[in-house]
């Protein structure tokens, strides 16, 4: 494809995710604009609004000043009147980098990689700009170089990822797939390390984010009693039930985050001195907001078991790893045979890169999915990311290398392969003596009666070749010439 062409698409790309990402806050602030403020809505002020919540999705922190006469109305202390807003509602980025990466597969396989990162980054960063530049308000601010880089990192970290992976995976020529194919020239195995430890840490972080998912939708339907008892504390219209569920909604991607935290053992917060783990639950007054009824009052010593998870997510990128490490090791000769080796020291690497790199996403994962939403005890929620990595990686790597490291049953030299020969029942010299042949040169009984099917038995196989042994002549032996 031309490189023209190439970044033309990739620019479209990087607008359109802007773009609706800006929707999706512009839309439902104009109805509740129009349905909710009414004819005293301040139209000035929703371009303002919308722009900064799409900031504050791409994990842009706010810094809130509330107004005096909204705190005299509220009965709010003055020693609240100002805080950070820094837990940020994932949906918007985690849109983003989906959209994001898939440009980036698309750019490489157009082999434009280069061409289709470089103008995603650029445009993205301009669009975000431009909004920084538009939407400064008085009551959430943001620092403006923030507000330019944060978003533009959220756009181009999972785009490059995606065309460099693409490019090592796919491309038959290039800088990277000269790269990837001098690396995977090495022998003993050495030149699968790299794939096989993204591979394998790429099962377990998303076995990981499943397993994080799967918790909060059963703790939805455990707890959905709770849920609904605090909607209804709540006392809001039915506009405000609109805008409130899809404020929890876009908050969905830090509870699975919060859940993957849980099953791994450290747990999160949700507040300063606060815990919620398997190992126990330290709760205080908690925010009414319904979405936070699933976090339970207190926990069991057996869900401890949740960290076989991790455990088990590791064995399978083990296994996994191992599987195409011993066939990369022993490739085929023409004749179909195989060696048997199985080198130990690529299997320990990729075991510990493995781990490390489930830990580091983890870690990435609890920072993007902790933060502020108020003032006081509100300012520490979500998991800690160093205990979160700690925890992964130790888990990730026991899994990892209980697989990887164990001993691999090999066939013993003694044990002779079974071979099996196609023997025909044999037939009495009578029978054969007033027969024929059939359509295929064998002979007949006498009656022309079919005789009983092919058996296979199963018979030694002698190395030499000479001597195999078969149901008709029995062992191939060598004939001397004849003399003379």
């Amino acid at each position: 494809m031309h490189r023209l062409i190439v970044l033309i698409l990739a620019a479209v790309d990087a607008a359109v995710a802007a773009a609706v990402g800006l929707a999706a806050t512009l839309a439902p602030l104009t109805l509740l604009w129009v349905f909710g403020l009414g004819g005293t809505a301040q139209w000035s002020a929703l371009w303002p609004a919308s722009a900064t919540l799409w900031q504050f999705g791409n994990l842009v922190p706010l810094q809130v000043a509330l107004p005096g006469e909204y705190l005299a109305a509220a009965g709010i202390d003055t020693g609240a009147a100002s805080f950070v807003l820094s837990l940020a509602p994932l949906a918007f980025a985690a849109f983003a980098a989906v959209f994001a990466a898939r440009s980036g597969v698309r750019a490489s396989k157009a082999d434009a990689w280069v061409t289709g990162a470089v103008t995603g980054t650029l445009v993205f960063a301009a669009i975000a700009t431009l909004v920084a530049l538009t939407s400064a308000t008085d009551i959430a601010g943001v620092q403006r170089w923030q507000a330019i880089l944060f978003p533009a990192l959220v756009f181009a970290i999972p785009l490059w990822a995606g065309a460099v992976v693409t490019e090592w995976r796919e491309a038959g020529g290039g800088v990277l797939a000269r790269f990837r194919d001098r690396i995977e020239a090495s022998q003993g195995g050495w030149g699968e390390v790299a794939g096989l430890v993204v591979r394998g840490g790429a099962i377990a972080v998303v076995g990981l984010v499943g397993a994080g998912a799967v918790l909060v939708a059963v703790s939805l339907l455990v707890r959905g009693g709770e849920v609904i008892a605090l909607f209804e504390a709540a006392h809001v219209d039915a506009l405000g039930a609109i805008v409130v569920t899809l404020a929890q909604a876009a908050y969905l991607p830090v509870l699975v985050i919060w859940g993957l935290s849980f099953v791994a053992g450290p747990g999160f917060a949700l507040g300063v001195g606060t815990s919620v783990s398997p190992a126990g639950t330290q709760l205080g007054v908690i925010p009414g907001i319904p979405i936070l009824g699933v976090v339970p009052e207190s926990t069991t010593p057996w869900l401890l078991l949740l960290a076989l998870v991790p455990i088990a997510l590791g064995a399978l990128a083990g296994w996994v790893a191992r599987s195409r490490l011993v066939a990369v090791a022993n490739p085929a000769s023409p004749a179909g045979e195989r060696a048997d080796t199985d080198p130990v020291g690529p299997r320990v690497v990729i075991a510990l890169g493995i781990a490390a790199f489930a830990g580091a996403s983890a870690a990435l994962l609890g920072f993007v999915a902790s933060g502020a939403i108020g003032p006081g005890r509100l300012a520490t929620l979500g998991p800690q990311p160093g205990p979160l990595a700690l925890a992964v990686g130790l888990e990730v790597l026991l899994g990892a290398a209980i697989l990887l490291l164990s001993p691999r049953r090999r066939r013993s030299e003694a044990e002779a392969p079974i071979a099996l020969a196609q023997v025909e029942p044999a037939t009495s010299a009578v029978a054969l003596a007033a027969g024929g042949e059939d359509g295929d040169g064998r002979p007949m009984p006498a009656d022309h009666q079919e005789t009983a099917p092919i058996v296979p038995v199963p018979v030694r196989y002698d190395p030499d070749p000479d001597d195999i042994p078969t149901a008709e002549f029995g062992p191939r032996r060598p004939t001397l010439p004849p003399s003379g």
